[in-house]
């Protein structure tokens, strides 16, 4: 059950948000906590049912263990359950997530031939993990108080965030979840949850489904492209990936409002940045967060001298691209990103400034490189696509309105059959497809962002008819086009 689809939207969403507040008004406190923790688990079963065995054994285990270390006094024994229980989850990912990547590396590095299991990752295991283990390592530290099984229940399956994140931390949400206040419809925060969600909705199924045709078809055909028709792939999946992820934090803020919670902030205009290390303060932040609190700083940050702190922001950025993925190229775009990091801070010890339009030009453009890493399914074709980037072919510069992209857009036509024209000759015309391009990265680099959108929105007739007419949009597309597409986030 996807946040963009017919389902949820008209079917669950207002099931789980009516039976929730009914609850409440008949004071049924504790009941509706149960109701919200069932639609959540409904919620994570709709994708595939026998996982929710593996994730009730997840939340019973790490509320076992965070329970147990808060009532023992001995150091040791707190140590030792710690440790307990960043095996447990570190192992359950790791089974998971990267037991066929090992045993096809040691099968190309000995020439064995171990069979691979073939392993689907469970949706949202990636962001459990992490969210567990910094519950555990808090409860360690002394810096989380025992929760009721109920109540770390909702924690570890809220389904706004259950799936691809925000990584909330339990000091965030689980006050909001016992507040007596938030039990109570907040007309307020309705307005703006669904003003956001419709936001959302649109970045995801306006914008990025339609751009990730033009980048699908550039990654299928990576070995036929020309200059241009290499750019506007890598350009077409950087702005697919904007959208996307953008989307889906804007729908999973927008959702978790509705239930009067405030989830934090996890993306805020990157491709603004004009540096490495403003762009992760500003991409996935939740997660820079995390690694920051729970990776940098527990081996030593920057306490240690230059050196050490280079290791450590590597460390930092391995783990960051390997989380993401089991295979090289997310490693690969990892160390890319850890290497970038490390010469912003090489560079700021020369006291050299560089204009802001050339220092965000670079960013930019070291970003969107690296996102073929991100993207491909290889190495071989990330480097094809790269190198094709920086293979100049003037004739086809001048050429570009002239004839179409040869290889992009053939096999996703869409076609729109009651109305007067062909829709698909639209998306496989430069004409089109760069000009959209370079407006919707337009949109990204100089316009509000939704969060500040939401900041100053305000309840009124105007903002209805806003939000209806951005549904009625969304839902066109949806039925025109078909487009129900995954997350690209719930891949990792």
């Amino acid at each position: 059950m996807l946040f963009n689809s017919f389902i949820f939207i008209f079917v669950f969403l207002p099931i789980v948000f009516c039976g929730y507040y009914i609850l409440n008004y008949f004071k049924k406190y504790k009941w509706s906590v149960y109701w919200l923790i069932l639609g959540s688990l409904f919620f994570y079963g709709f994708f595939e049912p026998k996982y929710l065995i593996l994730i009730s054994i997840s939340i019973l285990t790490n509320f076992g263990i965070g329970t147990f270390i808060n009532r023992t006094v001995n150091q040791s024994t707190k140590k030792s359950l710690l440790t307990l229980g960043l095996v447990f989850n570190i192992s359950l990912l790791g089974y998971y997530k990267y037991t066929d990547f090992f045993i096809t590396n040691i099968n190309n590095a000995f020439g064995t031939q171990f069979d691979l299991l073939y392993l689907i990752l469970p949706l949202g295991l990636s962001f459990i993990t992490f969210q567990k283990i910094a519950y555990l390592v808090d409860v360690y530290k002394g810096e989380a108080k025992e929760y009721s099984l109920s109540t770390f229940a909702l924690f570890a399956t809220f389904f706004p965030q259950l799936i691809a994140g925000p990584i909330v931390h339990h000091k965030e949400v689980i006050p909001q979840f016992e507040d007596s206040k938030n039990k109570k419809i907040n007309i307020d925060n309705i307005s703006k949850g669904i003003f956001i969600f419709l936001i959302g909705l649109t970045k995801k199924v306006a914008i990025a489904d339609t751009v990730a045709i033009w980048a699908n078809d550039g990654f299928a055909n990576y070995q036929n492209l020309t200059f241009v028709e290499s750019w506007v792939t890598s350009l077409s999946y950087t702005t697919q990936l904007y959208f996307d992820f953008s989307g889906y934090c804007d729908m999973a803020i927008g959702l978790a409002l509705l239930f009067n919670v405030k989830l934090p902030v996890n993306f805020f205009s990157p491709y603004k940045a004009r540096n490495i290390q403003e762009f992760w303060k500003r991409w996935h932040m939740t997660l820079n967060r995390f690694l920051t609190q729970y990776v940098y700083f527990p081996l030593g940050g920057s306490r240690n001298g230059p050196v050490r702190t280079y290791f450590n922001i590597f460390v930092v950025f391995f783990i960051s691209g390997f989380w993401h993925g089991a295979g090289w190229t997310f490693i690969i775009w990892g160390i890319l990103h850890g290497l970038a990091s490390i010469c912003v801070r090489l560079w700021g010890k020369l006291n050299i400034r560089l204009p802001y339009l050339v220092s965000w030009f670079i960013t930019f453009q070291f970003v969107n490189i690296a996102w073929v890493y991100f993207r491909a399914t290889s190495v071989e074709q990330a480097n094809s696509i790269i190198v094709k980037m920086f293979h100049l072919n003037q004739s086809e510069l001048v050429d570009l309105f002239s004839f179409p992209l040869r290889n992009l857009v053939q096999s996703a036509a869409v076609k729109i059959h009651f109305v007067p024209f062909d829709f698909y000759a639209t998306l496989n015309n430069p004409k089109i497809i760069v000009p959209s391009l370079v407006v919707l990265l337009i949109l990204t680099f100089f316009f509000r962002n939704s969060i500040q959108l939401l900041e100053s929105f305000k309840y009124n007739w105007f903002a209805i008819v806003y939000c209806q007419a951005m549904l009625l949009m969304v839902l066109i597309s949806i039925y025109i086009m078909q487009k129900n597409s995954v997350f690209l986030y719930f891949n990792f």
